[in-house]
């Protein structure tokens, strides 16, 4: 009888915890069995080294723009312009280094100074001239989609030189240099399996010690030892082809960095409290109108690298680079767990929602589904995702 007693508390702490956060891990739930799915009607086409490596190289632009519209979207905004300035800036970049030769390294600083201002334009009538963003990125999304054509004469231009091409298409060096198994790869994706998983166990620890609500131990340590052996395994199998992209290190690089911003600085918190109630922001001390003009320029420095990411990807810039990408990206948001309200999201669920869009387009393409499917079956998932946004709000 006492067994039973004590193991009542225990239940209700998981089944508490569960409900409470069942939006966080509902998506990571949600793209686990689309893999699944996908894995078992592709024959394990799916997660085979070769297609695995071409997912990652397909949405790492979508996944670094996701980033910067997470920002922009739990700030109360929304940015339509991000598809056409990353294909602005393919252009200008093909300009400068395929018909001026400038170097590389020149190319790519001036365009991410370019992206910058503008975001900064847009953020300005945004945060200082009160115009809705919507009004604004779609006016700037026209301008845009107008100067790529300018900028490239309406034909392509291309190809890059080689190591702008290694931005998008390199993988890490072997220093090993074994034959089959590319052991720098396999060494550097379990040390980042080995450092989650320390992070993790840091920020337990430090929950507890300010008694804060913490996952159920047993929980917490089994989804430690899941993250652990899929990261591992997921490394194995690029490791078994040609090894870790360039741009994935880059992918993780801003992930650790925006989650960082997001949930451990002043100015991450402020963004938040800005979204939740931009007046009552105001009120307590928060300089609202420099944040969001913030989070728009900083918005303009992704799309800018996410546009050089694809330009480096096809070895060439063209007209209708970067058609649509602000539809996956703004869905990569919402299915990830962003609020369409404001002042809710987190960076892990903008990139899990970007990877199941991408798993999504993935797998549709290799059944063979044609696009005009894909676009329904995507617009249905998106709309389920804000229609349980809309259900949690009014919970």
């Amino acid at each position: 009888m006492s067994d039973k007693t004590a193991s009542l508390p225990e239940a209700r702490s998981y089944n508490g915890f569960l409900k409470n956060n069942l939006r966080d891990y509902g998506m990571l739930l949600s793209l686990l069995a689309i893999m699944i799915f996908f894995q078992f009607m592709t024959d394990g086409t799916l997660m085979r080294p070769l297609n695995l490596t071409n997912l990652i190289l397909q949405n790492s632009y979508i996944v670094i723009m996701a980033l910067g519209m997470l920002l922009v979207i739990v700030s109360g905004h929304i940015d339509l312009s991000v598809g056409s300035v990353a294909g602005f800036i393919g252009a200008v970049a093909a300009v400068l280094m395929v018909q001026y030769g400038v170097h590389a390294i020149i190319a790519v600083a001036i365009c991410l100074c370019i992206g910058g201002l503008i975001g900064a334009a847009q953020g300005y009538f945004v945060a200082y001239l009160k115009i809705p963003s919507f009004i604004v990125t779609l006016a700037g999304m026209l301008v845009f989609k107008g100067l790529s054509l300018a900028v490239l004469g309406g034909a392509s231009v291309g190809p890059f030189p080689t190591t702008f091409q290694r931005l998008s298409s390199g993988f890490i060096p072997d220093v090993f240099a074994t034959p089959g198994l590319k052991l720098t790869s396999l060494i550097l994706g379990t040390g980042l399996a080995l450092a989650l998983v320390y992070l993790n166990f840091r920020t337990r620890s430090r929950q507890q010690r300010h008694n804060t609500e913490t996952e159920p131990y047993g929980f917490f340590v089994f989804k430690n030892f899941v993250l652990f052996s899929v990261v591992t395994y997921f490394t194995y199998l690029l490791a078994s082809l040609r090894g870790l992209p360039n741009v994935l290190l880059i992918m993780v690089a801003l992930i650790a960095l925006y989650a960082f911003v997001a949930n451990r600085t002043t100015i991450g918190r402020q963004i938040y409290a800005v979204g939740g109630n931009e007046k009552a922001a105001k009120l307590s001390g928060v300089m609202t109108e420099r944040l969001t003009f913030l989070t728009f320029v900083n918005m303009g420095v992704l799309a800018a690298l996410a546009g050089l990411i694809f330009a480096a990807r096809l070895n060439t810039a063209t007209p209708k680079a970067g058609l649509g990408f602000e539809l996956d990206v703004i869905a990569a948001c919402f299915i990830g767990g962003a609020s369409a309200y404001g002042g809710v999201g987190k960076v892990v669920g903008a990139v899990i929602g970007a990877f199941i869009m991408g798993v999504m387009n993935n797998g549709m393409s290799i059944l063979g589904i044609g696009i005009d499917y894909q676009q329904v079956i995507k617009g249905i998932v998106l709309l389920g995702a804000v229609c349980i946004d809309v259900y949690n709000q009014r919970r």
